[in-house]
């Protein structure tokens, strides 16, 4: 293959030269490994991050084209799993006017070239075409591989599909129109029937089949998305609310919107938060921390801060929050946002904040963006017959004569827009201290980082106070100087959880468990406490009454909320070859033994600790303990829940089943100790006799440790167990001893009066009188 054509499909022809210096032709690509990327000198984390997934997939397809379809596939097919699944379907409008006006051979051709460009807008934007339908195509984002905004890119391509079909009409002197509907659902995806050309991988689930009735309501050339969508998406894109639909097959009208266009270099912290940001918690170190630095740039010393953390953790909000303490006629703010869309485009952070300082808008004409540059230019008192020129060639803005066009070699046209861009900075700093922010670091285009690393060599002695927000996979070539100052955000505790989650619900107070259940859940990281209390508000577990919130009769079981689900489950998708370890991990719980993994994963010693090795490395689980038996964490219960949720139930039974197996034949010791641990699996592999005898035992050891709270739960879990079981003197002597366990535990709990007592025990008088447990 040709290597330098396919790095420049994903836009990073810049690697073809150290590809080619090392010797690495099409044969070799697909064995190289992240550290080879890294000795070639990919060194930021996203390209590197695109490649692999890129050769993965060359992977794939290299193995597919390998089979052998009269013998059938060589390679078992990937276990079906549930996920959110965005789903895009698209048609040509009119085709059947086409085939009767064109030879047949033409409209061949026409499908073709449409079929082709639809294909393209997808892979563009990380989908995933799954069937061609005649004259339009099924597509889903979020499945082989799930991205943390696949619901945007959905709606993006889209967009795209849409100019790029009316294109390829214009090309061929015909009109043609596309019609699109996108809906996001709770989906099974995966199975595989059929063999060779005939092989159907159907998905399950409301997103197909509602894509597809808003694609046949939808005028032509309009994007019709749905409600789950429509939330996804945020204030990314500007939208028309349509009126309630009715859809065959659907018993309600059903919401949808029209999508009319993507806003332009939008901040993506504010446009995600369409209800509102919450107030900032905690943090008060770290502001602190920050207001010093502000204080030595207002002396005249520019100073840059690097702050780190992970996903959700609060950068951008705390930025936000230093950024509406500043701002003011002392402080002139400058935004720079990074985007992993652009991550290969020159200066896209710069053209981001060059747009929203001159207000550009949609439409105008060239004069009335040159006007609008001449503005922004003037205020940092620089000449605009040098400026603007290039400032106008970075929106390809025709200057008309008013201007001289760059005739100039690409290398010198960068070097004068890095000129100009600091000549910005360093103007605006003469009129009042900049405070300078660079968001997502993580996404920064090379061409930038050249900008970055010269701007703050050049205004190193400017009133510029520099802010870079970025995740700890980012190493930033910053770092050392003696005005740099690194910061890195921890997780919120419990107090402070408490206070986020009091702004969440107005002051109404939530039902101890359900608050404690979130705090577990969320582990601090705020977004997580964010999404899944709006979540628990809306769910049903709770109602406001009398100033609080109280608990319904049904324990509350959390789903994972949406906008948390696709970047979850990107984190999981991104280690497929080893993802089925951390599903068997999430099912033995939060914590596993190396001991107990290997007594039930599929896989050789070796492979299983290279498999725990990259979970580790991926920052998913952290390890403690010995070389001899050492035993892993899920750093977030989220994770841990996104991993098991994603497995089918009957693959879920399967694991449980193989689990209390080893458990009874590895552990005795644990079950001594600890039955309700193997009886919490029987229990889930649907095992209900072994499970109704070790809950029994949990509620005896329970109760003979006078934990009886606890005992009476486990005793309650096995008679709910009970009707599983067939009847016969077995059973009935098992629901009497968890009764009178019940019994006991109640006795101990309320007394011998309480109504919940006498009710228990009258139960029980009522089994041993029908003769259940006379020979006990």
């Amino acid at each position: 293959m040709d290597v330098e054509e396919w790095l420049r499909g994903l836009g990073l022809e810049q690697y073809a030269t150290s590809l080619h210096d090392h010797a690495v032709d099409g044969a070799l690509l697909t064995r190289l490994t992240s550290d080879d990327l890294k000795d070639l000198g990919v060194v930021l984390v996203g390209h590197r991050r695109k490649l692999l997934e890129a050769i993965a997939a060359l992977r794939e397809a290299q193995s597919a084209a390998r089979t052998d379809l009269t013998e059938g596939p060589k390679f078992a097919p990937p276990e079906a799993d549930r996920r959110q699944l965005t789903v895009l379907c698209c048609d040509l409008v009119g085709s059947t006017e086409l085939n009767a006006r064109l030879d047949p051979e033409d409209m061949s051709e026409l499908l073709r070239g449409v079929l082709h460009t639809v294909a393209a807008s997808v892979v563009r934007f990380g989908g995933y075409v799954a069937r061609y339908m005649g004259d339009g195509a099924l597509i889903f984002f979020g499945y082989p591989q799930a991205h943390e905004d696949d619901a945007e890119q959905a709606v993006r391509a889209g967009l795209d599909l849409v100019e790029k079909v009316r294109t390829v009409g214009q090309e061929r002197g015909i009109e043609l129109n596309v019609r699109v509907g996108i809906a996001t659902s709770s989906v099974v995806v995966g199975e595989q029937f059929g063999q060779g050309p005939a092989q159907e991988q159907p998905v399950t689930g409301e997103a197909p089949y509602l894509a597809s009735r808003l694609q046949a309501v939808a005028q032509p050339n309009r994007v019709v998305i749905a409600s789950a969508t429509r939330k996804l998406a945020g204030n990314l894109f500007d939208f028309e609310a349509l009126d309630p639909q009715m859809l065959k097959g659907f018993a309600e009208p059903v919401r949808a919107w029209a999508v009319l266009r993507e806003k332009p270099h939008t901040i993506r912290f504010e446009a995600s938060r369409s209800e509102g940001i919450t107030p900032l918690i905690g943090r008060k170190h770290e502001l602190s921390i920050m207001f010093d630095r502000w204080r030595a740039v207002r002396e005249g010393e520019a100073q840059v801060l690097l702050l780190s953390g992970e996903p959700g953790i609060g950068k951008s909000r705390l930025a936000r929050a230093l950024w509406e303490k500043l701002r003011g006629p002392r402080c002139i703010p400058v935004r720079y946002q990074c985007s992993a869309h652009h991550a290969n485009q020159p200066f896209f952070p710069a053209m981001g904040q060059i747009w929203h300082a001159s207000g550009f808008s949609h439409g105008e004409s060239a004069g009335a963006r040159l006007d609008k540059l001449e503005a922004v230019v003037a205020q940092s008192h620089l000449d605009p017959g040098r400026t603007i020129p290039c400032l106008a060639a970075l929106f390809s803005i025709p200057t008309n004569g008013r201007y001289p066009t760059l005739d100039l070699p690409p290398s010198e046209i960068k070097a004068r827009t890095i000129e100009t861009l600091i000549a910005l900075l360093a103007g605006l700093s003469d009129r009042a201290p900049v405070f300078f922010l660079l968001e997502d670091a993580h996404w920064i285009d090379p061409t930038t980082v050249e900008l970055i690393s010269r701007g703050f060599r050049e205004l190193r002695h400017r009133r510029v106070f520099s802010l870079i927000t970025f995740r700890p996979e980012f190493i930033p070539p910053w770092s050392g100087a003696d005005n740099v100052t690194s910061l890195s955000l921890n997780r919120l505790g419990r107090a402070e959880t408490l206070a986020l989650i009091d702004t969440l619900t107005d002051g109404k107070a939530l039902p101890g468990e359900v608050l404690d259940l979130i705090i577990q859940k969320t582990d601090g990281v705020p977004i997580f406490i964010e999404e899944l209390t709006k979540t628990v508000i809306g769910s049903g577990f709770v109602r406001e009454q009398d100033g609080q919130f109280v608990a319904e009769d049904q324990a509350p079981i959390f789903a994972i909320p949406s906008t948390l689900h696709d970047s979850l489950m990107a984190r999981l998708d991104r280690l497929a070859p080893i993802k089925e370890i951390a599903q068997i991990g999430a099912a033995i719980g939060r914590e596993f033994s190396y001991r107990l993994m290997a007594a039930v994963a599929p896989m050789s010693s070796g492979d299983l600790q290279d498999a725990l090795a990259q979970l580790v490395a991926s920052e998913l689980i952290s390890v403690r303990g010995g070389p001899q038996d050492p035993v892993y964490t899920f750093k977030h219960a989220l994770i841990q829940d996104t991993a098991y949720s994603s497995l089918l139930r009957s693959r879920r039974s399967r694991i449980h089943a193989e689990i209390a197996g080893a458990l009874a034949a590895q552990f005795a010791d644990r079950i001594e100790s600890a039955p309700e641990i193997i009886a919490h699996h029987y229990s889930e592999a649907g095992l209900a006799e072994p499970a109704v005898r070790h809950w029994l035992k949990a509620a005896e050891l329970a109760l003979s440790r006078s934990a009886n709270t606890e005992g009476a739960r486990y005793a309650e879990t096995g008679v709910k167990l009970i009707e599983r079981l067939p009847e016969g003197t077995d059973r009935r002597e098992l629901e009497l001893a968890l009764h009178v366990a019940r019994a006991n535990a109640a006795l101990a709990l309320k007394g011998y009066t309480a109504a919940e007592t006498i009710e228990i025990l009258s139960l029980v008088k009522r089994l041993l009188e029908s003769g259940i447990g006379s020979d006990m």
